[in-house]
C-alpha cells in the first residue's frame, strides 16, 4: 500500500484489541442444550446464567447442570426440568412478545428472535404456512426457549464478538419422532435452516443436529474458519443426552481471541458462461444481484466453443443470500447452470466513520490494518457533495484527499 495511495491517505497510530470469538466444533452435531452445557463448560458461571434466565418472567422450569464422561472426556450435561408446561402452541410473535416482555439486556432480546426467526423461516417453508401463522411446536416449548435465551446470555457474558464453526455434521439413515409424527433425519426444518451453510451428512441414523442448533449457527455464526489464528482461553464441551457408538455425543466450543491482522471469513463463488443473451441486459443483472445481497458482480469478455464471443458472469456471495442470488440469475439470464464453489476471503478491517470536513459532517471508509488506521472518501459521498455544491467530482476527490491526511 505505497505510491499513489500514499499520498492522500491519513495514517494515526492505533491500539488494536484481538477479537473475541467463539467456534462450535459440531464433530458430533449440535443442539440446544448442547450449547449451553458446552458455554458454561467453558467458563459461564452457572449461578449467573439461572439468575440472568429468571429475568425472563417464564415460571415453569428448573436448570439442571452435572458434570459427566463420555469417552473419557469431562463433559457438563445441561437439563431444562419443564415444572408447568403449557398446553397450547406459540406463534413467532408470542415468543417475540415473551421475549421483549422480560427484563434481559437489549442484546440478548435482539440475539434470541434472531435465533427463533431463523426457526420460524424454515418451519413456514416446510409446512407451507406463513411466517404470521406458523406454530411452533417442539421450538416453541418452554426448553427450547430457554435453550435459545440461555445461549444469547452465554455469549453476552462471556463477551463474544463473533461466532464461527466447522462444517455442521448431521445424521442420516433414521427418522425422530415430532409433533407433526415421524420425520426423517436430519428433519425437514433442521435441513432447511441449513441451507446454504456448510453440512456434512453422515451415515450416523441419529438426529445429531436438532432445529434449535442448526438455528443458532445459521443466526449467528460468521462462517467457516480454521483456527491457525486464534488462541485458544478455554475449551467447553456439552453432552447430549443420547449415547451414540460411532462417535461421542458431544459439542466442543473454544473461546479465545482471533488475531486482528485481518478479517476471516467464507463466501461463495458463483460463475456461468452465456453466450446467447443481449448484452444490454447485464447491466440490469448486476444490479439485481447486488440488491438481493450479492458483494460483487461482474462480466468479462470470452470466447467460447466454436469460436463464439460470450460473457463470464462471476459473483461473490455470502452463502446466507445464495439462494436468492440463483434466483436472479435463473430468472434474468438465458443460462441453464451455474458452478459454486467455496472461497476463503481474508480481508482487511473497514468501518463507516462521520468526520467533519470542509464540505460538513462527511462520511469516510476508516481502514485498519497492522495497527494502523488510513481513512479514504467515499464514492458515493463524494457524488452527494458533488450534487449539492455543483462541484466537478474529481475536485471533491481532491479536496477531502488533502484534508484527510492532514
Amino acid at each position: 500500500m505505497c505510491g499513489f495511495f500514499a499520498v492522500f491517505v491519513l495514517s494515526v497510530a492505533i491500539i488494536q484489541t484481538p477479537m473475541k470469538i467463539a467456534y462450535f466444533d459440531t464433530f458430533s452435531g449440535i443442539s440446544g442444550d448442547m450449547t449451553l452445557g458446552a458455554l458454561v463448560h467453558a467458563g459461564m458461571p452457572f449461578d449467573t446464567l439461572v439468575a440472568e434466565l429468571q429475568k425472563l418472567g417464564v415460571p415453569g422450569f428448573e436448570l439442571e447442570a452435572k458434570h459427566i464422561t463420555r469417552n473419557g472426556i469431562d463433559a457438563v450435561k445441561l437439563d431444562v426440568v419443564i415444572t408447568d408446561q403449557p398446553k397450547y402452541h406459540r406463534h413467532l410473535k408470542d415468543i417475540e412478545a415473551l421475549i421483549d416482555g422480560g427484563s434481559c439486556s437489549d442484546r440478548v432480546k435482539t440475539t434470541a428472535k434472531k435465533i427463533f426467526r431463523e426457526i420460524a423461516v424454515a418451519e413456514a417453508k416446510v409446512h407451507g404456512s406463513t411466517l404470521e401463522k406458523v406454530h411452533f411446536h417442539e421450538v416453541g416449548a418452554i426448553d427450547s426457549i430457554v435453550d435459545i435465551v440461555g445461549a444469547s446470555i452465554c455469549l453476552e457474558h462471556l463477551g463474544i464478538e463473533r461466532v464461527y464453526s466447522s462444517p455442521v455434521r448431521t445424521g442420516s439413515g433414521g427418522t425422530v419422532r415430532t409433533q407433526h409424527g415421524v420425520m426423517p433425519i436430519p428433519a425437514p426444518a433442521t435441513i432447511e435452516i441449513l441451507r446454504g451453510y456448510p453440512t456434512v451428512l453422515t451415515d450416523i441414523p441419529v438426529e445429531l443436529t436438532t432445529p434449535t442448533g442448526a438455528a443458532i449457527l445459521k443466526a449467528l455464526s460468521s462462517g467457516v474458519i480454521t483456527l491457525e489464528r486464534m488462541r485458544v482461553e478455554s475449551v467447553g464441551y456439552g453432552a447430549g443426552t443420547k449415547e451414540i457408538p460411532q462417535v461421542p455425543n458431544l459439542l466442543r466450543v473454544f473461546v479465545g481471541e482471533l488475531e486482528p491482522a485481518l478479517d476471516q471469513d467464507e463466501i461463495v463463488s458463483v460463475e456461468t458462461n452465456i453466450d446467447d443473451m443481449n448484452p444490454e441486459i447485464m447491466p440490469y443483472v448486476i444490479e439485481r444481484l447486488l440488491a438481493v445481497g450479492a458483494h460483487d458482480a461482474y462480466c468479462t469478455p470470452i470466447l467460447m466453443k466454436k469460436g463464439r464471443p460470450g460473457m463470464l458472469l462471476s459473483i461473490l456471495t455470502e452463502r446466507r443470500v445464495l439462494e436468492p442470488v440463483l434466483e436472479v440469475v435463473f430468472r434474468e439470464t438465458t443460462t441453464l447452470g451455474v458452478r459454486i464453489q467455496p472461497t476463503e476471503r481474508r480481508k482487511v478491517r473497514r468501518e463507516s466513520r462521520t468526520v467533519t470536513t470542509s464540505f460538513g459532517p462527511t462520511r469516510v471508509k476508516a481502514v485498519i490494518y497492522d495497527g494502523e488506521e488510513r481513512l479514504v472518501p467515499e464514492h458515493d459521498e463524494c457524488r452527494r457533495i458533488a450534487a449539492e455544491r455543483s462541484l466537478p467530482l474529481k475536485d471533491v476527490y481532491r479536496q477531502l484527499e488533502r484534508e484527510l491526511i492532514g
